[in-house]
C-alpha cells in the first residue's frame, strides 16, 4: 500500500499540529479580520493577564473551527463551557468559571462571514461543505510525526 495516497480529515490528524496548520493558514489567507482589542482582552473572567502569543486569536479560531467539525451544532455558550477554566479565589477554593463569550461570539461570525460554518436550524453552528474541505486540505497537508 505504499503507491496509495489515503486522503486524510480532521479526525486522522493530530489536534495540536492541525490547529496550528490551519491557525497558520487562516493568518496567510488574511480574511479574517483581528478586532482592535485582541492586544489587551483577556479571554476570560478568571484568566490575570491577556495571552502572550500575538497570534492566540487565529489559534482560537482553528480550535473552534475543529471543534465544530468535530461536533455540529455547538454554539456560542458551549464554547464557554469548553475553552472555561478554575478560578482562583485566593484563600477561597477555586471554582469553575465560563470563558469569554464576546470572543467566542466574534470568532464565530467571522467564521461564518468567511463561509466556514454557518447557522444550524436545531441551534448553534455547523460547518459548510466548502468549511469541510477547507479543514480537510490542510489536514491532507499535516504530517503525521509517528
Amino acid at each position: 500500500m505504499e503507491g496509495v495516497k489515503a486522503g486524510r480529515t480532521v479526525k486522522d490528524v493530530s489536534p495540536h499540529e492541525f490547529v496550528k496548520a490551519y491557525a497558520a493558514h487562516l493568518k496567510r489567507s488574511g480574511k479574517i479580520e483581528l478586532p482592535h482589542w485582541t492586544d489587551i482582552v483577556k479571554t476570560g473572567r478568571f484568566k490575570e493577564l491577556a495571552p502572550y502569543d500575538p497570534d492566540w486569536y487565529y489559534i482560537r479560531a482553528a480550535s473552534m473551527a475543529r471543534k465544530i467539525y468535530l461536533r455540529q451544532g455547538i454554539g456560542v455558550g458551549g464554547f464557554q463551557k469548553i475553552y472555561g477554566g478554575r478560578k482562583r479565589n485566593g484563600s477561597r477554593p477555586p471554582h469553575f468559571c465560563k470563558s469569554s463569550g464576546a470572543i467566542a461570539r466574534h470568532i464565530l461570525q467571522q467564521l461564518q462571514k468567511i463561509n466556514i460554518v454557518e447557522s444550524n436550524e436545531k441551534g448553534g453552528r455547523r460547518i459548510t461543505s466548502q468549511g469541510c474541505r477547507d479543514l480537510d486540505q490542510v489536514a491532507g497537508r499535516v504530517v503525521i510525526i509517528s
